[in-house]
């Protein structure tokens, strides 16, 4: 890992569009917002995340999702699961979630972020009132028996080190937006309940 959250660039200066996100939002019909979906690895998030991008793709909307696997491909692939790099990990997500809501989007992210701390920094990172955090509840026997990149098994057995519910902490969010659980829920009724958050916080008419 190269990057801190303490290192600063030098000899930079922001520079402000004409374009703003305010002219996007409008361009778009709709505000622009973070869904941070967070949970154990196979409680559902990626998969909740894609349902409800489908859902708002379909009404018109200008969404993307930052799924946990796809980023590791290319932005965080210098990044391992050690604790540091976690947290690296979900500071560079947060900063790109923040370029996001200037671009008028709706960003749906699928990450663990096991740790309190870092989901409060990608919070602080928005506006006020953007950051929307989703826990995918899941107990953890159910997230065994899913399992489906087998990850669960190899860490029973010590090969995959500090490893989220096994090896290493997952604190659970004190005060979520939204709760879901999904071991008890379908598909379209977590859909549900999120589209229905959306229209609460009048995100979307």
């Amino acid at each position: 890992m190269t990057d801190t959250p303490s290192k600063k660039s030098t000899n930079t200066l922001w520079h402000s569009a004409t374009v703003t996100r305010e002219r996007r939002e409008q361009q778009n019909g709709h505000k622009s917002v973070v869904l941070w979906f967070t949970g154990l690895s196979g409680a559902g998030k990626s998969t909740l995340a894609h349902a409800v991008e489908e859902h708002l793709h379909q009404h018109g909307l200008s969404t993307f999702v930052l799924d946990g696997d796809n980023i590791r491909h290319g932005l965080c692939r210098d990044l391992g699961f050690s604790e540091s790099d976690r947290k690296e990990n979900i500071r560079r997500i947060s900063e790109l979630a923040r370029l996001m809501i200037e671009a008028g989007v709706i960003t749906l992210t699928a990450f663990i972020s096991p740790f309190i701390a870092e989901r409060q920094l990608a919070k602080t990172l928005v506006p006020l009132g953007d950051f929307i955090e989703i826990y995918c509840f899941c107990p953890l026997n159910v997230c065994e028996q899913r399992d489906v990149k087998g990850l669960y098994k190899k860490a029973r057995r010590g090969e995959i080190k500090e490893f989220t519910g096994i090896s290493s902490p997952y604190q659970e969010p004190d005060n979520p937006d939204l709760r879901i659980d999904t071991s008890a829920l379908s598909l379209d009724e977590s859909v549900q309940l999120v589209i229905s958050l959306l229209r609460e916080k009048h995100i979307l008419s």
